[in-house]
Protein backbone atom coordinates (compact mmCIF):
# COMPACT_ATOMS: atom_id res chain seq x y z
CA UNK A 1 0.00 0.00 0.00
CA UNK A 2 1.31 3.29 -0.64
CA UNK A 3 1.89 5.37 2.00
CA UNK A 4 -0.83 8.68 1.26
CA UNK A 5 1.57 11.95 1.84
CA UNK A 6 1.04 14.74 4.21
CA UNK A 7 0.71 17.75 1.39
CA UNK A 8 -0.34 21.15 1.78
CA UNK A 9 -3.97 21.58 1.96
CA UNK A 10 -4.27 24.32 -1.05
CA UNK A 11 -6.79 26.70 -2.18
CA UNK A 12 -8.09 25.78 -5.59
CA UNK A 13 -12.10 24.76 -5.19
CA UNK A 14 -12.96 21.17 -4.70
CA UNK A 15 -9.21 20.39 -3.32
CA UNK A 16 -9.71 18.62 -0.05
CA UNK A 17 -8.01 21.46 2.21
CA UNK A 18 -10.67 23.56 0.72
CA UNK A 19 -13.80 21.48 1.67
CA UNK A 20 -12.80 21.00 4.49
CA UNK A 21 -12.65 24.44 5.65
CA UNK A 22 -16.27 24.40 4.48
CA UNK A 23 -17.35 21.21 6.35
CA UNK A 24 -15.64 21.81 9.47
CA UNK A 25 -16.24 25.18 11.78
CA UNK A 26 -13.40 23.54 14.33
CA UNK A 27 -11.06 23.09 11.99
CA UNK A 28 -8.78 25.69 13.55
CA UNK A 29 -9.27 24.36 17.01
CA UNK A 30 -8.04 20.99 16.69
CA UNK A 31 -3.96 22.05 16.50
CA UNK A 32 -4.86 23.77 20.93
CA UNK A 33 -4.45 19.66 21.60
CA UNK A 34 -0.71 19.85 20.58
CA UNK A 35 -0.59 22.97 23.18
CA UNK A 36 -1.22 20.64 25.85
CA UNK A 37 2.71 19.71 26.09
CA UNK A 38 3.53 23.42 26.94
CA UNK A 39 1.86 23.45 30.63
CA UNK A 40 5.29 22.35 31.20
CA UNK A 41 6.99 25.16 30.34
CA UNK A 42 4.04 26.96 31.34
CA UNK A 43 4.54 26.03 34.25
CA UNK A 44 7.86 26.75 34.81
CA UNK A 45 7.45 30.50 33.17
CA UNK A 46 4.82 31.23 35.97
CA UNK A 47 6.84 30.04 38.92
CA UNK A 48 9.74 31.57 37.91
CA UNK A 49 7.23 35.68 37.22
CA UNK A 50 5.28 34.80 40.13
CA UNK A 51 6.84 32.82 42.51
CA UNK A 52 4.25 31.04 43.27
CA UNK A 53 5.29 26.77 43.65
CA UNK A 54 1.67 26.07 43.13
CA UNK A 55 2.15 26.65 39.80
CA UNK A 56 4.07 23.29 39.24
CA UNK A 57 0.14 22.06 39.69
CA UNK A 58 -0.90 23.55 36.63
CA UNK A 59 -1.38 20.37 34.71
CA UNK A 60 -4.32 19.02 37.15
CA UNK A 61 -5.78 22.36 37.87
CA UNK A 62 -5.97 22.72 34.40
CA UNK A 63 -7.03 19.29 33.30
CA UNK A 64 -9.62 18.56 36.30
CA UNK A 65 -10.86 21.99 37.27
CA UNK A 66 -10.37 24.41 34.96
CA UNK A 67 -11.26 22.32 31.36
CA UNK A 68 -14.88 20.74 33.48
CA UNK A 69 -15.67 24.05 34.25
CA UNK A 70 -15.17 25.36 30.43
CA UNK A 71 -17.28 22.53 29.74
CA UNK A 72 -20.12 23.68 31.70
CA UNK A 73 -19.54 27.22 30.46
CA UNK A 74 -19.41 26.84 26.84
CA UNK A 75 -21.82 23.62 26.31
CA UNK A 76 -22.28 21.22 24.12
CA UNK A 77 -21.18 20.77 20.44
CA UNK A 78 -23.77 17.85 18.63
CA UNK A 79 -23.03 18.96 15.29
CA UNK A 80 -22.35 16.56 12.26
CA UNK A 81 -20.21 16.65 8.91
CA UNK A 82 -22.93 16.48 6.21
CA UNK A 83 -22.78 13.43 4.38
CA UNK A 84 -21.22 14.86 1.53
CA UNK A 85 -18.44 16.19 3.39
CA UNK A 86 -16.91 12.94 4.49
CA UNK A 87 -14.29 11.83 2.03
CA UNK A 88 -13.14 15.47 1.62
CA UNK A 89 -12.58 15.43 5.27
CA UNK A 90 -10.63 11.97 5.35
CA UNK A 91 -8.45 13.16 2.54
CA UNK A 92 -7.59 16.73 4.45
CA UNK A 93 -3.99 16.53 5.55
CA UNK A 94 -4.49 19.45 8.10
CA UNK A 95 -6.42 16.94 10.38
CA UNK A 96 -3.22 14.85 10.20
CA UNK A 97 -1.07 17.90 10.96
CA UNK A 98 -2.92 18.26 14.12
CA UNK A 99 -2.30 15.36 15.75
CA UNK A 100 1.00 14.10 14.81
CA UNK A 101 2.42 18.17 15.80
CA UNK A 102 1.76 16.70 19.23
CA UNK A 103 4.53 14.52 19.22
CA UNK A 104 7.24 16.86 19.19
CA UNK A 105 5.67 18.97 21.31
CA UNK A 106 5.39 16.24 23.66
CA UNK A 107 9.01 14.99 23.65
CA UNK A 108 10.38 18.79 24.42
CA UNK A 109 8.51 18.94 27.00
CA UNK A 110 9.71 15.87 28.91
CA UNK A 111 13.42 16.72 27.93
CA UNK A 112 12.56 20.46 29.53
CA UNK A 113 11.01 18.72 32.76
CA UNK A 114 14.11 16.65 33.21
CA UNK A 115 16.41 19.44 32.71
CA UNK A 116 14.21 21.48 35.75
CA UNK A 117 13.99 18.45 37.91
CA UNK A 118 17.71 17.34 37.45
CA UNK A 119 18.73 20.90 38.46
CA UNK A 120 18.18 23.15 35.88
CA UNK A 121 15.59 26.30 34.91
CA UNK A 122 17.15 28.14 37.80
CA UNK A 123 14.31 27.55 40.81
CA UNK A 124 14.87 25.32 43.75
CA UNK A 125 12.29 22.31 43.86
CA UNK A 126 10.62 20.75 46.74
CA UNK A 127 9.18 17.76 47.56
CA UNK A 128 6.09 19.01 46.63
CA UNK A 129 7.02 21.57 43.66
CA UNK A 130 8.78 17.64 42.64
CA UNK A 131 5.37 15.79 42.51
CA UNK A 132 3.62 18.98 41.44
CA UNK A 133 5.98 18.76 37.96
CA UNK A 134 5.79 14.79 37.90
CA UNK A 135 1.95 14.90 37.51
CA UNK A 136 1.62 17.83 35.29
CA UNK A 137 4.46 15.69 33.17
CA UNK A 138 2.33 12.70 33.85
CA UNK A 139 -0.52 14.56 32.61
CA UNK A 140 0.72 15.37 29.00
CA UNK A 141 2.09 11.98 28.53
CA UNK A 142 -1.60 10.66 29.03
CA UNK A 143 -2.96 12.87 26.58
CA UNK A 144 -0.27 12.07 24.16
CA UNK A 145 -1.38 7.93 24.33
CA UNK A 146 -4.63 9.25 23.20
CA UNK A 147 -3.07 11.13 20.11
CA UNK A 148 -0.98 7.47 19.81
CA UNK A 149 -4.74 5.97 20.01
CA UNK A 150 -5.85 8.52 16.83
CA UNK A 151 -2.75 7.73 15.01
CA UNK A 152 -2.55 3.96 15.75
CA UNK A 153 -5.72 3.48 13.97
CA UNK A 154 -4.79 4.35 10.97
CA UNK A 155 -2.99 2.60 7.78
CA UNK A 156 -0.47 4.69 6.89
CA UNK A 157 2.79 3.30 8.06
CA UNK A 158 4.14 6.33 9.30
CA UNK A 159 0.97 6.79 12.07
CA UNK A 160 1.16 3.48 12.91
CA UNK A 161 5.47 4.67 14.01
CA UNK A 162 4.28 8.12 15.40
CA UNK A 163 1.61 6.13 17.51
CA UNK A 164 4.26 3.98 18.74
CA UNK A 165 6.42 6.67 19.64
CA UNK A 166 3.94 8.83 21.45
CA UNK A 167 3.75 5.75 23.79
CA UNK A 168 7.34 5.31 24.92
CA UNK A 169 6.79 8.18 27.19
CA UNK A 170 4.37 6.47 29.46
CA UNK A 171 5.92 2.41 28.52
CA UNK A 172 2.48 1.54 27.39
CA UNK A 173 3.58 0.57 24.07
CA UNK A 174 1.58 -2.58 24.20
CA UNK A 175 -1.51 -0.44 24.19
CA UNK A 176 -1.40 -0.11 20.02
CA UNK A 177 -1.63 -4.32 20.20
CA UNK A 178 -3.82 -4.88 22.62
CA UNK A 179 -6.25 -1.49 21.85
CA UNK A 180 -6.57 -2.48 17.98
CA UNK A 181 -6.47 -5.88 18.04
CA UNK A 182 -7.97 -6.89 21.94
CA UNK A 183 -9.88 -4.25 23.33
CA UNK A 184 -12.11 -3.52 19.66
CA UNK A 185 -12.60 -6.96 19.28
CA UNK A 186 -13.85 -7.93 22.82
CA UNK A 187 -15.40 -4.61 24.07
CA UNK A 188 -18.27 -4.52 26.19
CA UNK A 189 -17.45 -8.71 27.01
CA UNK A 190 -16.11 -10.49 30.04
CA UNK A 191 -13.33 -11.03 27.96
CA UNK A 192 -12.31 -7.53 28.17
CA UNK A 193 -10.19 -6.44 30.45
CA UNK A 194 -10.78 -2.77 29.63
CA UNK A 195 -14.59 -3.00 29.88
CA UNK A 196 -15.68 -2.15 33.81
CA UNK A 197 -18.40 -3.76 35.31
CA UNK A 198 -21.40 -1.72 37.27
CA UNK A 199 -20.43 -2.07 40.71
CA UNK A 200 -16.76 -2.00 40.15
CA UNK A 201 -14.73 0.85 41.55
CA UNK A 202 -12.38 2.41 39.59
CA UNK A 203 -9.21 1.01 41.85
CA UNK A 204 -10.33 -2.71 41.60
CA UNK A 205 -10.27 -1.77 37.78
CA UNK A 206 -7.11 -0.43 36.69
CA UNK A 207 -5.40 -3.16 38.32
CA UNK A 208 -7.83 -5.69 36.56
CA UNK A 209 -6.93 -3.42 32.76
CA UNK A 210 -3.15 -2.88 33.26
CA UNK A 211 -2.66 -6.26 33.85
CA UNK A 212 -5.26 -7.76 31.61
CA UNK A 213 -3.70 -5.36 29.10
CA UNK A 214 -0.34 -6.97 29.40
CA UNK A 215 -1.50 -10.66 28.98
CA UNK A 216 -3.50 -10.21 26.43
CA UNK A 217 -1.11 -7.74 24.11
CA UNK A 218 1.49 -10.73 24.98
CA UNK A 219 -0.37 -13.57 23.85
CA UNK A 220 -1.69 -11.89 20.42
CA UNK A 221 1.63 -11.16 19.91
CA UNK A 222 2.75 -14.52 20.47
CA UNK A 223 0.07 -16.37 18.51
CA UNK A 224 0.99 -13.73 15.47
CA UNK A 225 4.48 -15.20 15.51
CA UNK A 226 3.79 -18.41 16.37
CA UNK A 227 1.72 -18.65 12.96
CA UNK A 228 5.01 -17.88 11.01
CA UNK A 229 6.80 -20.42 13.16
CA UNK A 230 8.68 -17.84 14.95
CA UNK A 231 9.29 -17.17 18.94
CA UNK A 232 7.64 -14.19 20.82
CA UNK A 233 11.61 -13.16 22.05
CA UNK A 234 12.32 -11.93 18.64
CA UNK A 235 12.19 -7.66 17.87
CA UNK A 236 9.33 -8.45 15.53
CA UNK A 237 7.70 -9.01 18.79
CA UNK A 238 5.59 -5.37 18.17
CA UNK A 239 5.34 -5.74 22.31
CA UNK A 240 9.00 -6.57 23.12
CA UNK A 241 10.52 -3.87 20.55
CA UNK A 242 8.09 -0.88 21.96
CA UNK A 243 9.03 -1.67 25.77
CA UNK A 244 12.84 -1.71 24.53
CA UNK A 245 12.38 1.54 23.11
CA UNK A 246 10.71 2.60 26.30
CA UNK A 247 14.06 1.37 28.42
CA UNK A 248 16.20 2.84 25.56
CA UNK A 249 14.13 6.54 25.88
CA UNK A 250 14.95 6.15 30.27
CA UNK A 251 18.54 5.05 29.83
CA UNK A 252 19.17 8.00 27.67
CA UNK A 253 17.66 10.59 29.46
CA UNK A 254 19.17 9.14 32.72
CA UNK A 255 22.49 9.35 30.97
CA UNK A 256 21.89 12.71 29.59
CA UNK A 257 20.69 14.35 32.56
CA UNK A 258 21.93 12.08 35.60
CA UNK A 259 20.09 9.05 37.49
CA UNK A 260 17.96 12.13 39.14
CA UNK A 261 15.66 11.95 36.84
CA UNK A 262 14.59 8.41 37.13
CA UNK A 263 11.65 8.66 39.87
CA UNK A 264 10.33 11.31 37.33
CA UNK A 265 10.22 9.03 34.35
CA UNK A 266 8.89 6.45 36.59
CA UNK A 267 6.33 8.55 38.31
CA UNK A 268 5.19 9.91 35.33
CA UNK A 269 4.56 7.02 33.55
CA UNK A 270 2.34 5.89 35.88
CA UNK A 271 0.58 9.08 35.70
CA UNK A 272 -0.34 8.22 32.06
CA UNK A 273 -1.22 5.33 32.41
CA UNK A 274 -3.68 5.66 35.35
CA UNK A 275 -4.95 8.62 33.15
CA UNK A 276 -5.75 6.57 30.29
CA UNK A 277 -7.55 3.30 32.22
CA UNK A 278 -9.86 5.87 34.02
CA UNK A 279 -10.85 7.01 30.65
CA UNK A 280 -11.36 3.27 29.72
CA UNK A 281 -13.56 2.80 33.27
CA UNK A 282 -15.92 5.43 31.91
CA UNK A 283 -16.31 4.78 28.35
CA UNK A 284 -18.35 1.43 28.58
CA UNK A 285 -19.03 0.98 32.10
CA UNK A 286 -21.76 -1.19 32.58
CA UNK A 287 -22.44 -2.00 29.31
CA UNK A 288 -22.86 -5.66 27.56
CA UNK A 289 -23.21 -7.00 23.92
CA UNK A 290 -26.04 -9.86 24.52
CA UNK A 291 -24.74 -13.09 24.06
CA UNK A 292 -26.35 -14.94 20.98
CA UNK A 293 -27.34 -18.64 20.69
CA UNK A 294 -24.69 -19.68 18.75
CA UNK A 295 -22.71 -18.18 21.82
CA UNK A 296 -20.80 -15.39 20.22
CA UNK A 297 -21.61 -12.12 21.47
CA UNK A 298 -23.91 -9.12 18.90
CA UNK A 299 -21.75 -7.11 16.95
CA UNK A 300 -20.58 -3.86 18.54
CA UNK A 301 -23.32 -1.12 18.32
CA UNK A 302 -23.30 2.06 19.62
CA UNK A 303 -25.04 0.94 22.08
CA UNK A 304 -22.14 -0.51 24.32
CA UNK A 305 -20.06 3.07 24.78
CA UNK A 306 -21.10 5.87 26.80
CA UNK A 307 -20.58 9.45 24.67
CA UNK A 308 -20.24 13.26 25.99
CA UNK A 309 -20.41 16.07 23.12
CA UNK A 310 -19.33 18.41 25.22
CA UNK A 311 -16.91 21.09 23.48
CA UNK A 312 -13.81 21.89 24.55
CA UNK A 313 -12.73 18.32 26.08
CA UNK A 314 -13.79 17.05 22.72
CA UNK A 315 -11.53 19.44 20.89
CA UNK A 316 -8.43 18.54 23.33
CA UNK A 317 -9.14 14.85 22.93
CA UNK A 318 -9.70 14.72 19.14
CA UNK A 319 -13.39 13.65 19.50
CA UNK A 320 -12.59 10.63 22.09
CA UNK A 321 -16.00 11.18 23.62
CA UNK A 322 -17.57 10.59 20.91
CA UNK A 323 -16.30 6.90 21.45
CA UNK A 324 -19.84 4.87 20.12
CA UNK A 325 -19.04 6.18 16.32
CA UNK A 326 -15.46 5.04 16.68
CA UNK A 327 -16.26 1.43 18.04
CA UNK A 328 -18.29 0.94 15.32
CA UNK A 329 -16.10 2.69 12.60
CA UNK A 330 -12.55 2.56 14.22
CA UNK A 331 -10.60 3.84 11.26
CA UNK A 332 -12.49 6.54 10.82
CA UNK A 333 -10.57 9.72 11.39
CA UNK A 334 -11.50 12.29 14.43
CA UNK A 335 -12.94 14.95 12.49
CA UNK A 336 -15.38 12.76 10.94
CA UNK A 337 -16.42 10.90 14.02
CA UNK A 338 -20.47 11.70 14.65
CA UNK A 339 -22.53 12.67 17.81
CA UNK A 340 -24.86 9.38 18.09
CA UNK A 341 -27.54 10.60 20.07
CA UNK A 342 -29.45 6.91 20.33
CA UNK A 343 -26.12 6.27 22.33
CA UNK A 344 -25.90 6.33 26.11
CA UNK A 345 -24.70 9.73 27.34
CA UNK A 346 -22.63 10.68 29.91
CA UNK A 347 -23.90 13.59 32.19
CA UNK A 348 -20.79 15.60 32.02
CA UNK A 349 -17.48 15.28 30.01
CA UNK A 350 -14.62 13.06 30.77
CA UNK A 351 -12.68 15.63 33.37
CA UNK A 352 -15.71 15.70 35.48
CA UNK A 353 -16.66 12.05 35.07
CA UNK A 354 -12.94 11.12 36.54
CA UNK A 355 -13.22 12.89 39.48
CA UNK A 356 -16.18 11.54 40.03
CA UNK A 357 -14.90 8.00 39.63
CA UNK A 358 -12.11 9.06 41.95
CA UNK A 359 -15.04 8.34 45.09
CA UNK A 360 -17.03 5.03 44.44
CA UNK A 361 -19.79 6.02 46.09
CA UNK A 362 -20.25 8.74 44.25
CA UNK A 363 -19.98 7.70 41.14
CA UNK A 364 -22.07 4.95 41.31
CA UNK A 365 -24.64 7.15 42.74
CA UNK A 366 -24.56 8.89 39.55
CA UNK A 367 -23.90 6.58 37.13
CA UNK A 368 -25.65 3.18 38.10
CA UNK A 369 -29.15 4.66 37.74
CA UNK A 370 -28.22 5.00 33.82
CA UNK A 371 -26.88 2.04 33.14
CA UNK A 372 -29.92 0.09 34.67
CA UNK A 373 -32.22 2.88 32.65
CA UNK A 374 -30.08 1.68 29.90
CA UNK A 375 -31.27 -1.80 29.91
CA UNK A 376 -34.95 -0.45 30.48
CA UNK A 377 -35.08 -1.70 34.46
CA UNK A 378 -33.48 -5.05 33.37
CA UNK A 379 -30.25 -5.39 35.75
CA UNK A 380 -29.78 -8.34 34.41
CA UNK A 381 -28.62 -7.61 31.16
CA UNK A 382 -25.99 -5.04 32.16
CA UNK A 383 -22.08 -6.58 32.77
CA UNK A 384 -22.15 -7.32 36.89
CA UNK A 385 -19.10 -7.29 38.72
CA UNK A 386 -19.32 -11.10 39.89
CA UNK A 387 -17.92 -10.19 43.10
CA UNK A 388 -20.57 -7.65 43.72
CA UNK A 389 -23.68 -9.43 41.27
CA UNK A 390 -25.76 -10.70 44.20
CA UNK A 391 -25.90 -8.02 46.14
CA UNK A 392 -26.50 -5.59 42.96
CA UNK A 393 -29.46 -8.41 42.26
CA UNK A 394 -31.10 -7.92 45.89
CA UNK A 395 -30.97 -4.00 45.91
CA UNK A 396 -31.78 -3.22 42.43
CA UNK A 397 -34.72 -5.53 43.36
CA UNK A 398 -35.60 -4.42 46.56
CA UNK A 399 -36.05 -0.78 44.79
CA UNK A 400 -38.19 -2.08 42.12
CA UNK A 401 -40.77 -3.19 44.71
Amino acid sequence: MVEPAFTDPGSAPGRPGNQGRRHDPKRYLWPLAAVVPGLVVLSWLAVKVTGLSWFWWLGPVLAFVLMPLLDHLVGTDSSNPAEGAYVDLDRDPWYRWATCLYLPNQYLSLVFACWVFSGGGWVALSVADRLGLLVTVGIVGGIGINAAHELGHKNARLERRLSRAALAQTCYGHFAVEHNRGHHARVATPDDPASSMLGQSLYRFIGRSVIGGLRSAWGLEARRLARHGRSPWTLQNDVLSTWLTSAALFAGLAVWFGPVVLPLLAGQAVVGVGLLEAVNYIEHYGLRRARLPDGRYERVSTQHSWNANTLVANIFLFHLQRHSDHHTNPQRRYQNLRSVQTAPQLPAGYGTMLMLALVPPLWRRVMDPRVIAHYAGRIELAALDPRRRDHLLRVHETRAA
